[in-house]
């Protein structure tokens, strides 16, 4: 009887833990559904924006390169100091409260002062991703790690797909006039992202209570580093995303083939991004059942996507976008989800800030190799470079999961 008892509490306590872990999760995922809408409806009109306030084109990619340099970057040293201070809440708030920045563009006169915003927002995000994915993971170990990260990314690419929608009837509205309405609509999304997070604060203020029995966890009194399955897996990273093609090289190609027409390029990127939502949820379901080997599936599909997008057939570009939203359904589910596995509580902003770093600065030197190789050799210069640095990245993958299984019968036959 007793036994039964104990079993019975034991079963009660986990089912408590699931339903506060599912209340999390669906409460990060709104709030970056709300982000979402805020700083994706922004993301395709900032260039013409600043045109419009009289920046030249020089000054835009400036703008747009440096914040993207500052987003991804900056990761690193934010979840450092969120696993220093245990900041993780703060540091996501804060984070947030810089999208509010966007909205401001309404009231801006000068391009200079709108770069000044959109830079901020980005330098936001630099601050909360690492602090919010590591909170994300504790809750998601008690679900599935790949189970909770696809439903935080579904929730995301809608608030990715209503953004810009937002936005473009806000201009067909209001003609040039409607950048001031759209950015003045963004303000509720905003506000209502720092409130629902703010309510997730006080729900579950300590997340990592959250984690799983049998997780890493840092020795007694001591600072578990970042092991060695890590760093590998951060060597598989950089090379599966630097033959990764940016989107914006792919609708370059597009519109420079004339495979299609001009109208047509956002409608391709929304289908990505709904490919993208789709995926993220069969992909989690897929890593929680078969765990990192679902990772072989990034390199063989950014490869794929290549081949096929920088074609000149509507079929085969078509084909090849598919993909691409495929590959980013993976790199914003499983990616995400194995980082929470090969490392320790204590170190997990630290481990998300880096593995974001190391994305964010290989998908700009990927980008900056393969638009310099599409300008000499055209789309098969693409194809080529990407497929070489894809078979290497399944390489890295192979030896990744080598190691983890020597790992794993060392530890058995210590057992």
């Amino acid at each position: 009887m007793d036994g039964g008892t104990g079993e019975g509490m034991v079963s009660m306590e986990t089912s408590v833990l699931r339903k506060r872990a599912y209340r999390l999760i669906l409460l990060l995922g709104l709030v970056s559904l709300f982000g979402d809408i805020t700083y994706e409806g922004v993301r395709g009109i900032t260039g013409p924006y600043l045109a419009l306030l009289g920046a030249s084109a020089t000054a835009v990619g400036v703008v747009a390169g440096l914040g993207e340099f500052l987003g991804y970057a900056f990761r690193t040293v934010a979840g450092y100091i969120a696993d220093r201070f245990r900041s993780y809440w703060l540091l996501t708030v804060v984070g947030y409260a810089l999208v509010g920045a966007l909205p401001l563009l309404a009231l801006t006169q000068r391009w200079e002062l709108a770069a000044v915003l959109i830079v901020l927002e980005r330098l936001g995000k630099a601050l909360r991703t690492p602090s919010r994915d590591a909170i994300l993971s504790h809750a998601a170990s008690q679900v599935g790690r790949g189970k909770g990260f696809a439903l935080h990314e579904a929730l995301d690419q809608v608030g990715a797909l209503i953004g810009p929608l937002l936005f473009a009837a806000a201009l067909t509205v209001d003609g040039a006039a409607g950048y001031r309405l759209g950015f003045a609509l963004l303000t509720v999304p905003a506000t209502a992202a720092v409130l629902t997070l703010l309510v997730a604060w006080r729900q579950e203020p300590s997340p990592e209570y959250l984690e799983r029995p049998g997780s890493l966890r840092a020795p007694p009194g001591g600072y578990r580093r970042l092991g060695g399955a890590f760093w590998r897996y951060s060597v598989f990273t950089a090379l599966a995303t630097l033959g990764f093609a940016p989107f914006a090289l792919l609708a370059y190609h597009v519109d420079r083939t004339n495979t299609v027409g001009p109208a047509v390029i956002p409608l391709l990127y929304a289908l990505a991004m709904g490919i993208d939502g789709v995926v993220a949820l069969f992909a989690g379901w897929m890593y929680d059942r078969y765990g990192l080997v679902t990772l072989a599936a990034v390199p063989v599909c950014a490869a794929l996507a290549a081949v096929a997008a920088f074609q000149v057939s509507v079929l085969a570009v078509v084909t090849g976008v598919l993909l691409w939203g495929v590959v980013m359904g993976l790199v914003e589910t499983t990616m995400r989800a194995a980082v929470g596995e090969l490392s320790a509580s204590e170190t997990r902003g630290l481990a998300y800030g880096i593995f974001n770093t190391i994305f964010g600065l290989s998908w700009l030197v990927g980008g900056v190799l393969l638009g310099g190789l599409y300008q000499q050799y055209s789309g098969l210069g693409v194809i080529v470079a990407a497929v070489f640095f894809e078979v290497l990245a399944f390489l890295a993958f192979f030896g990744l999961e080598v190691a983890r299984a020597h790992r794993l019968h060392r530890e058995k036959i210590a057992h």
